[in-house]
């Protein structure tokens, strides 16, 4: 072997595993193997934003109210987690309105709850409360809360936008912090939708998501999330509005893995590349 190979080889030994990640976006149950060479793994995990209530009518006053908007998602991160090559880890990611938790081995390892649906008009129009992340010892932010749907004209609630790398997501008009998404606008008439909460992207932290306003009612995704499509929520785990012609549904949650986590660590320390 030449000495210039040689090198190589010793290279590749005293480094390890090439830098890589792998990104879980569709709701389910996996199992993440760790490649030849990694001991070390960073994780973000997003949880999913919840569904807008439906409009109905609430006793005793027998009133119709629109539905309370759905809120956003939780985001944990943990870095520097160490794992053994070739052995398997799993995964969950849930959908839109599930109310449960994303997470990766376990919620007391890196998750994130997803954002509370909105209740039905017939229960008061109230909102949904922004899901939060978990973890001992994870870094961790809470989604927006959903707005109230208001009552006798039935207009629905806006959503709230799913949470940053520093901060919690925007409520009902209120702009996403630390890279969180931005909170839908409240509709001014029955005519029109309330807007649906803005995501937040996988890719580290970016800039704040702009909450709706009476021109464009839906939320900003925060940190290249994407932006709120009318009620609905962006991804990664926007709310979704309450109902008013078009109920919202909540954007799923989201998990994604880089490797070395000695040397890329969110929230913005070498984690935009593969």
């Amino acid at each position: 072997m030449s000495g210039a190979l040689q090198a190589v080889f010793q290279n590749q030994r005293s480094f390890g595993a090439a830098p890589g990640s792998d990104s879980y976006t569709t709701a389910g149950s996996y199992s993440w193997v760790a490649p030849a060479g990694v001991t070390s793994i960073s994780i973000v995990v997003v949880g999913s934003g919840g569904t807008g209530g439906v409009n109905g009518f609430f006793a005793p006053a027998c009133q119709c109210r629109g539905g309370g908007g759905g809120a956003g998602g939780g985001l944990g991160y943990l870095n520097n987690y160490s794992v053994t090559p070739g052995n398997s880890y799993d995964l969950t990611v849930r959908a839109g309105g599930a109310q449960s938790t994303t997470f990766f081995v376990s919620s007391a390892t890196v998750g994130a709850t997803d954002g509370t649906n909105g209740n039905n008009g017939s229960a008061g129009g109230g909102s949904g409360a922004g899901g939060s992340g978990t973890g001992t010892s994870a870094t961790k932010f809470s989604g927006g809360c959903g707005g109230n749907g208001t009552q006798c004209n039935t207009i629905g609630g806006a959503a709230g936008g799913a949470a940053g790398y520093a901060g919690a997501g925007g409520g009902q008009g209120s702009a996403g912090a630390g890279g969180g998404g931005g909170g839908g606008f409240i509709s001014a008439s029955t005519g029109s939708f309330s807007g649906g909460g803005g995501g937040v992207g996988i890719l580290g932290q970016g800039s704040n998501g702009a909450a709706g306003t009476s021109g464009s009612k839906t939320g900003k995704g925060g940190s290249g999330g994407a932006n709120a499509s009318c009620a609905n929520g962006g991804a990664y785990g926007g709310g979704g509005a309450g109902k008013n012609g078009t109920q919202g549904t909540g954007a799923g949650g989201a998990v994604r893995i880089i490797w070395p986590g000695t040397t890329r660590q969110f929230p913005s320390t070498c984690v935009s590349s593969p």
